[in-house]
């Protein structure tokens, strides 16, 4: 068992209480099983999520859309389990999902892991939507620091020069300033 399956199973072990669902769930290896545990009525969100992380891990995209919605909700544990099995799933959609859920200004607060996970995938969206984010994060008195650093970050390792003038703004707050400067070393000479 590996390292994020282990930790997811740990969590939701308590979540799910003595339940024999989550020993099955955990045990089988039958993708068919899962995903029927997937789509059935009444299951709760530790199966699901289970369910989901274990289906995306093995490149099934019957799990995609559930990976999604854990991708942006509200307990980071989740999110983190979600972005993981997002990049191992090999969807084509997965890059234009996060990069919907990292732009969405309604939900910013959740956006962290679709920033992290766009930085991962590399896709044509990534550069694009870290620098919109980021444009949107630099404003005074914004409360999404963490988001805003993630951003920096990821297009420090992105190294797209389309993220010169966005990195160079945010040299002047003093919170992404270090950051800025070691993104903006790893671009490119222009």
């Amino acid at each position: 068992m590996d390292e994020e399956l282990r930790s997811l199973t740990e969590r939701l072990r308590s979540e799910a209480g003595a339940s024999a669902t989550y020993d099955r769930l955990v045990a089988t290896e039958d993708v068919d099983e899962l995903a029927a545990a997937l789509t059935e009525p009444g299951q709760p969100l530790w199966a699901r999520e289970l369910v989901a992380f274990r289906l995306g891990v093995a490149g099934d995209r019957r799990a995609f859309e559930a990976l999604v919605l854990l991708l942006n909700h509200r307990e980071p544990e989740r999110c983190v389990s979600a972005a993981y099995a997002l990049a191992r799933l090999g969807d084509p959609r997965t890059a234009r999902a996060a990069a919907a859920l990292a732009t969405n200004e309604m939900r910013v607060a959740y956006a962290l892991h679709p920033v992290r996970l766009l930085t991962e995938l590399r896709a044509p969206e990534a550069a694009p939507a870290l620098i919109a984010t980021l444009e949107r994060r630099l404003h005074p008195h914004d409360p999404y620091r963490r988001v805003a650093l993630a951003c920096v970050e990821g297009l420090g390792a992105l190294g797209d020069v389309r993220a010169r003038p966005v990195l160079n703004e945010a040299l002047a707050h003093p919170t992404l300033a270090e950051a800025a400067v070691r993104a903006l070393a790893r671009l490119p000479k222009a």
